[in-house]
């Protein structure tokens, strides 16, 4: 049994890679569903035959012109000279007419298939795992849904108009010199197709390698360049200007280099393809004068030869050109549907309801988690937080405290156990309807980069300006916002850089409020801030509490003192549990902690 070398296996692999992206972007060509896109596919088709006859056609009208032109013809008694050049004139505009309509008329197909197919990609990325974000940089994962959708509109587009039609072209043409001529009129056209389509599809092939290379520098050098960017301040704290400039250069060298040979190739394939298609021109035109030197054929015969060739030479150029774009549009889209294929690792089952909020009591049974199988996290918890109580968790740095509102919110399953809401397994649950539920201020407020009204107005799709001005005044931020020139208006900047911690802290807090959870998870909410914020944003924080079950993760005990219950995490477990005064008679772990913390602040 022979075995496929490396080279082999691999061009194996990108043409299945190719005829799967074929079979995923075809049926946006003739979807069950749209009897418009058919009824448009039909007529762009329609308006592409009448085209390409016009086109064979004519050079047939030019040979007429030019033997009535000629002495030693017999002048043409229908139209004559004049008549037959204008026709002339008429046909090929016609020819560039019923390409333009075609063109018109598809025009809505492929950016609807466009449009669907990035609307696709965008709900697909959201439906990722927590896991695959956090594995995967923003840069390159934009780099590749940008190029991907880029290649949709072309590829439906050349799937339909290029391959199909510049194959009956040429059967037309060739069978038009066979016809008027002789089989060597044939023989030399098909000689120089195949020679130039076998060039043309083997230089290709080893280009495409050569710009997968390019890809991949291109997107690897843009992630530094964003990743640096988004790490501005950081870059300034180390002086690193120098460095990351460094960085991201290197990365464009390699870009360059994979760049050069890329460009050095595309002249190669030029020349040669020029070569062959000057060489079957040639040969073709040298049969026709010996024809015309031996009074089997006119000088129009001599012309209308000249003239299909020049018309097999440009869809031949065409060929090569479109060869190599649907082949880097096959890569491009083979990494996005790649992206496509991605399974969520969190997932509604079939028959998920919706979640059904009582009063919001939250439980966690035997729970067991870990990011990596060889490193557990929670390591069999058990968790009763009732319905409108406020139950704190505490502990060292990876004790597992921000993991179990990572399992709240279901950004990850449970290796073992059940994490329950009013009796329903989250994993039973859909998780929009979960999402719904609960409200999270997180350690460090992350903002778009748009106004005060829009992030705080993120928390309910649709609110409305009083709403989003009681949610403020809740959170105790209207008084600054409407102080500010723009008020509710002014632009927070990227990741809300205009805004201080505490101003952030505050934002997020209101749209929290705005969206008016059952369950709120406070993940170290005010650890992030120096005291005096933190104490001003702890009276929204009880404000946003009210009437709701909350989950608190804190590092700094003074902030949940006065929480119903207090939970200390330790290697994964329970290791105390109980009020604040409970707790410091134990004088275990929180106590200890407790009188740390103390002696710091006294310090």
């Amino acid at each position: 049994m022979s075995r496929l070398t490396p080279t082999d296996a691999a061009l194996s692999k990108q043409r299945a890679s190719g005829w799967r992206v074929v079979r995923r972007v075809a049926p946006y060509l003739w979807p069950s569903d749209k009897l418009w896109v058919r009824q448009r596919v039909v007529l762009a088709l329609v308006m592409l035959f009448v085209a390409k006859i016009v086109a064979v056609g004519t050079p047939l009208i030019y040979k007429r012109a030019v033997d009535a032109l000629s002495d030693a013809a017999v002048p043409d008694l229908a139209l004559g000279a004049i008549g037959l050049t204008i026709a002339y004139g008429m046909a090929r505009l016609m020819t560039n007419g019923f390409q333009q309509l075609r063109d018109v008329v598809f025009a809505k197909v492929g950016q609807g298939a466009l449009r669907a197919l990035a609307l696709q990609t965008f709900e697909h990325i959201h439906r990722l795992s927590m896991r695959y974000h956090i594995s995967r940089k923003t840069g390159g994962l934009s780099r590749i849904i940008e190029r991907g959708v880029k290649g949709v509109d072309f590829l439906l587009r050349f799937l339909l108009f290029s391959i199909g039609p510049l194959v009956l072209e040429l059967f037309m043409i060739a069978g038009i010199l066979f016809f008027l001529f002789d089989v060597w009129y044939l023989a030399a056209v098909f000689v120089t197709i195949a020679f130039y389509v076998w060039f043309t599809f083997a230089v290709t092939e080893w280009r495409v390698k050569l710009r997968k290379q390019m890809n991949d520098q291109d997107t690897d050098a843009n992630q530094k360049a964003i990743d640096s960017l988004l790490n501005f301040e950081t870059v300034k704290y180390f002086g690193a200007e120098a460095r990351e400039a460094r960085r991201y250069d290197s990365a464009m060298e390699l870009y360059q280099v994979a760049a050069l040979k890329t460009s050095y190739s595309l002249a190669f394939l030029n020349f040669g393809q020029s070569l062959l298609i000057t060489t079957g021109l040639v040969v073709v035109m040298v049969l026709a004068a010996m024809g015309v030197q031996a009074g089997t054929m006119t000088v129009g015969d001599f012309v209308l030869v000249n003239a299909y060739m020049i018309q097999i030479t440009m869809p031949l150029n065409f060929l090569g050109t479109v060869y190599r774009e649907i082949r880097q549009a096959l890569v491009d889209m083979g990494e996005m549907f790649d992206l496509l294929e991605q399974p969520p690792e969190v997932a509604n089952k079939d028959n998920a309801q919706d979640l059904k909020i009582v009063g919001g009591h939250v439980s966690l049974r035997d729970v067991h988690f870990g990011y990596e199988a060889e490193r557990p996290i929670l390591k069999g918890v058990d968790l009763d937080v009732p319905a409108g109580q406020n139950v704190a968790i505490v502990g060292p740095s990876g004790s597992g405290k921000s993991t179990i509102g990572r399992l709240l919110f279901r950004f990850y399953d449970v290796t073992g156990g059940a994490l329950t809401i009013d009796g329903q397994d989250v994993r039973d649950v859909t998780q929009t309807s979960l999402h719904d539920a609960i409200g999270v201020v997180p350690q460090d407020t992350v903002l778009f980069n748009d106004t005060i009204r829009y992030n705080i107005a993120y928390g309910k799709d649709g609110a409305s300006h009083s709403e989003i001005e009681d949610a403020a005044r809740a959170a105790q931020i209207h008084d600054f916002i409407i102080a500010l020139p723009d008020g509710y208006e002014t632009t927070v900047g990227e990741r809300g850089l205009k805004l201080s911690g505490g101003e952030k802290q505050r934002v997020g807090i209101a749209r929290t409020l705005l969206k008016n959870p059952p369950i709120l998870l406070l993940d170290e909410a005010t650890s992030a801030l120096d005291s005096g914020t933190e104490h001003d944003i702890q009276d929204a924080l009880a404000r946003a509490a009210e009437g709701r079950t909350v989950i608190t993760i804190a590092h700094r005990l003074s902030t949940i003192a006065d929480a119903d219950r207090i939970v200390v995490l330790a290697d994964g477990q329970i290791a105390e549990q109980g009020s604040h005064a409970e707790l410091l008679t134990l004088s275990g772990k929180y106590a200890a902690l407790w009188h740390l913390q103390q002696a710091e602040d006294a310090a």
